[in-house]
C-alpha cells in the first residue's frame, strides 16, 4: 500500500482521485481495502494485494487525472470492486 500512497503524492493524484485505504472493514473480512472518491462518485475496492494490481490502480488514476474525469476501472480492478452496505445495516 505504500507504492499506492507514494504514488498519489508524486503525481498529485488526489487533485483528480483522493485515496483512501484501510487495513480491513467490518470484522475484517475483506483487507487492503480503498475508497476511491471521484467528483461524482466513490468507487470502494477490497482484496487489494501485488504489483500487477497496484500498477493497475496507479496507471488509471493517472489516466484520469490526465483526462480530467473518471474513467472506466480496467478490468483487473474489477474483480475487487464491491458496495459498501448501507450504514444503517452495519453494526
Amino acid at each position: 500500500m505504500d507504492k499506492l500512497k507514494a504514488a498519489w503524492a508524486a503525481g498529485k493524484l488526489n487533485r483528480t482521485v483522493q485515496l483512501t485505504i484501510s487495513g480491513c472493514l467490518g470484522p475484517c473480512d475483506l483487507t487492503n481495502v480503498t475508497l476511491l472518491l471521484t467528483p461524482d462518485e466513490q468507487v470502494w475496492l477490497g482484496g487489494l494485494e501485488g504489483d500487477a494490481v497496484y500498477d493497475a490502480l496507479i496507471a488509471w488514476a493517472q489516466a484520469c487525472h490526465a483526462a480530467g474525469e473518471r474513467l472506466p476501472l480496467p478490468e483487473l480492478l474489477d474483480a475487487h470492486q464491491f458496495d459498501r452496505w448501507p450504514a444503517e445495516v452495519m453494526v
